[in-house]
């Protein structure tokens, strides 16, 4: 195949092909390698990029292909790790200065259980600072380019893991999800992004955050999400935090469906605003699941109210433990993140209590509501792309640092810890991809999978590339 299709073929059709010998691991490697060359001047995916160990890695893997060694379930196939996920190989920067040449000196388990099954590193993709905000820039490495439109948001804190998603430049990519830093990308740029069941896939070192902070996948299908979910999932010792089973068969089981399930629909939780464009999209995408065997309702979700007092308050609280750092750095810190640190800083420690347990009760809310409901759908994002230099879009409420006005959507479930994906649902009449979001209950992480293999089969989206020029 030309290397166009090599750089857009899904990770679980180039895997059977590598164990095959139908296909180099080095020449997959090094055709994702070019392609980032090209590319990356233009969209800034990268905040470091491995390219020699890459290829070293990827002829090791060759050579075991020849000589019989155990051959993993991703043996060849090129993976990202977003900047904020630990190696002890590359540095960890952040997307801050602070931290710039940062060297850790382990891995997280995640990049350890996906080389363990033969995944070859490609590099560090970009992260807002600290992963603060769900703008695609940074003080460190900049801007990262959406890929469908030069010079708009792609969505960080996982900006640089979708952008690579959606250019074509491998099909495995690490995002980590605070507040919907892998669902916001996801979103922006046009392809699928995962945010498991809180404790699915371990996180180490283990986020301060409350139990909000969710590693996983940003593929460009379903069936690829599927597969890299089941190499990052379960339990670990360094993270107490994790489900203590093991991950299902979630890409052999992905053909199941939905039929007979109960799905509720919000288009905007009763308290969020939407633009227009992006309701009708979503609004649109939930009319195909009546016709996938599954009841649909559009139902009011009371236990919504609370959420955007609570993700406020907890979000700058707990951008507090970067109070440190502003005598040395402030000047040299995201002026956002700046003010989102300031705004917390004279919490008493008796008000967060009094929050957490407003917090505890909207949680436990949710799933009691979710008794009712298999799935519920709602749309991933409010808005479509808009500037990156912006925070908020122009016609959009301002704020000094309150970005999560347009991200209404995903918050709730990282405090909730239910598994929830962004799939691809069209596109506005600019050109910009817009997603549906699913959320399911909590450990159902494989329900989510198969009511997005289930849309991703009627109405698909892998074929719908954007245009790039180097």
């Amino acid at each position: 195949m030309d290397d166009e299709t090599l750089a857009f073929t899904p990770a679980v059709e180039l895997a059977p092909l590598i164990r095959a010998t139908k296909l180099s691991p080095v020449e997959l490697t090094r055709v994702l390698l070019e392609r980032i060359a090209r590319l990356e001047p233009k969209l800034n995916a990268f905040a470091y990029l491995a390219a020699d160990r890459a290829m070293e890695e990827a002829r090791r893997a060759e050579q075991a292909l020849m000589t019989g060694e155990r051959i993993g379930r991703l043996h060849g196939i090129p993976v990202t790790i977003k900047d904020l996920t630990i190696t002890k190989d590359m540095p960890t920067q952040f997307g801050s200065k602070i931290f710039a040449g940062h060297q850790p000196a382990e891995d997280t388990p995640l990049v350890t259980r996906l080389q363990e099954e033969g995944a070859i590193v490609l590099g560090k993709t970009t992260t807002s600072e600290f992963g603060w905000s769900g703008i695609s820039r940074c003080p460190l490495t900049g801007i990262t380019h959406n890929p469908w439109q030069h010079g708009a948001n792609a969505g960080a804190s996982s900006a640089g893991a979708g952008v690579a998603a959606a250019s074509g430049m491998g099909p495995l990519h690490q995002g980590s999800d605070g507040a919907g830093s892998i669902r916001m990308p996801a979103h922006f740029c046009g392809v699928v992004g995962l945010k498991p069941t809180f404790g699915r896939v371990p996180c180490y070192p283990v986020s301060v955050g409350d139990y909000t902070t969710h590693n996983g996948p940003i593929t460009r299908t379903v069936a690829d999400t599927a597969l890299m979910l089941r190499v990052m999932a379960g339990p670990h010792p360094l993270d107490h935090t994790t489900c203590e089973a093991g991950p299902a068969d979630y890409l052999g089981r992905l053909h199941e469906g939905i039929a007979g399930k109960r799905i509720a629909f919000s288009p905007d939780l009763g308290h969020a605003r939407v633009d227009p464009d992006v309701a009708a999209l979503v609004r649109a995408a939930v009319a195909r699941f009546e016709a996938l065997g599954a009841t649909v309702e559009e139902v009011a979700t009371p236990w919504a109210a609370d959420g955007p007092e609570l993700a406020r308050f907890f979000w700058s609280a707990h951008m507090t433990r970067l109070a440190p750092h502003l005598g040395a750095w402030e000047q040299q810190m995201d002026p956002g993140l700046v003010a989102c640190i300031k705004s917390a800083q004279d919490y008493p420690v008796s008000q967060y209590q009094l929050m957490r347990e407003r917090k505890m009760a909207y949680v436990a809310a949710i799933h009691r509501w979710f008794q009712d409901w298999d799935l519920l759908l709602t749309p991933a994002v409010s808005v479509a792309a808009f500037p990156v230099e912006r925070l908020m879009p122009e016609h959009w409420p301002q704020h000094e640092w309150g970005w999560v006005t347009w991200a209404e959507f995903s918050y709730p479930f990282n405090m909730s810890g239910d598994p929830a994906v962004s799939v691809p649902c069209g596109f506005t009449a600019e050109g910009l991809p817009v997603g549906l979001q699913i959320v399911g209950r909590r450990f159902d992480d494989l329900g989510v999978l198969q009511a997005a293999a289930a849309f991703e089969a009627v109405q698909p989206w892998a074929d719908k590339r954007p245009v790039l020029a180097a």
